[in-house]
């Protein structure tokens, strides 16, 4: 019988690629978000194959999840995961973090199934050693403002770990770093949506602090390979999947103007809070346990990428210029709560 794959957060960035690579392994997907910040135009294309093969659920992985039959693997990526998204949505991110996390695993341990957590790079907070392997604790401020995400990662990977050893579940935890491809958000507020929508605009690219900081992109595509092995593999311990390939944000802004052809300059903002100054992954376990590196070098990636953004920028442009909001697709082959369960929407969202 076919695999049968939940994928929570499957209408966001990476959700809706994943969704896309299990359909194509032949598994069964559901996809389940509450679009908070997710968008049902990433997994349009899918609606197609029908429910057999395909089916979205718009749900708040915080509340019980229930599904029906057999389920063979949970992919936990539900979270606002851009620093202004949780930085708009602090109590929501800690929430998915850790009630969506633990209702995840509660569901992977009915249902028998393998659960991948989501984590992040940013466990390791603003790291005091460089580059960054899955042994480094972390140099994480839990108070400040990006502590909503950070402590909520950490939290999750304390409960994946606490589930694996007390009830047995079988996990994985990969710990991602900088990915871009189709699909961003043009909004989201990390470096390279932003950079893209200025400069294909004509805008000044904003760059915080001297743009000293180092950043290190990984193609959506090699990360997805990435993640795919990890789930296969026999691994349980954290893997960072990330391009070791290590940018100053500078640099980056530069690279962006020149692929776009922009006579757009360069403008310096104050530097964040608890913003990172270096990042980097030591990826030599993924590439020891896993046979896993990346094969997509930036260039290509952003070229890949910046015609996904130069039809999101005119899109964005055509709505401004006319005040619609584009077609209401949020109806399209969607259970609103799947399986019969009714949830008001006042729920989805409470505090």
């Amino acid at each position: 019988p076919m695999p049968r794959t939940l994928i929570t957060g499957g209408a966001g960035f990476l959700g809706s690629h994943l969704c896309d690579r299990f359909i194509k392994e032949g598994h069964e997907v559901i996809c389940m978000d509450n679009l908070v910040t997710g968008d049902t135009e990433n997994i349009e294309h899918l609606f197609e194959l029908g429910q057999e093969r395909f089916r979205f659920v718009k749900y708040d992985v915080t509340d019980y999840i229930h599904v029906n039959g057999d389920l063979d693997y949970v992919l936990h990526f539900a979270s606002p995961a851009s620093p202004a998204d949780y930085l708009r949505l602090p109590i929501q991110t800690l929430k998915v973090g850790a009630l969506g996390t633990h209702k995840a695993l509660g569901l992977a341990k009915a249902k028998d199934a393998r659960l991948l957590l989501a984590s992040t790079s940013e466990v390791y907070g603003d790291p005091l050693t460089h580059p960054q392997s899955e042994d480094y604790w972390g140099n994480v401020n839990p108070i400040g403002q990006r502590g909503v995400y950070d402590e909520a990662k950490r939290f999750a990977e304390a409960l994946t770990m606490a589930y694996h050893r007390y009830h047995g579940v079988e996990t994985r935890i990969v710990r991602i770093f900088n990915t871009y491809g189709p699909r961003m958000r043009i909004d989201d507020g990390r470096a390279l949506p932003t950079f893209m929508a200025q400069a294909l605009q004509g805008d000044p690219l904003t760059v915080y602090g001297d743009g000293s900081q180092t950043r290190s992109f990984c193609y959506v595509d090699d990360l997805v390979e990435g993640i795919y092995r990890l789930l296969l593999s026999d691994v349980t311990e954290p893997v960072n999947i990330g391009n070791a390939d290590e940018v100053t944000i500078k640099e980056f802004a530069e690279e962006i103007i020149d692929l776009t052809g922009s006579d757009s300059t360069i403008t310096h903002e104050p530097l964040p809070e608890d913003d990172p100054q270096v990042r980097q992954p030591d990826i030599s376990r993924a590439h020891e346990e896993l046979g896993w590196t990346p094969t997509v070098d930036r260039r290509d990636g952003l070229k890949k990428t910046l015609d996904y953004f130069k039809s999101a920028v005119e899109k964005k442009q055509h709505r401004d210029e006319t005040g619609q909001d584009g077609e209401d697709t949020s109806r399209v082959g969607m259970d609103d709560a799947g399986d019969g369960e009714a949830v008001s929407p006042a729920a989805t969202n409470r505090s």
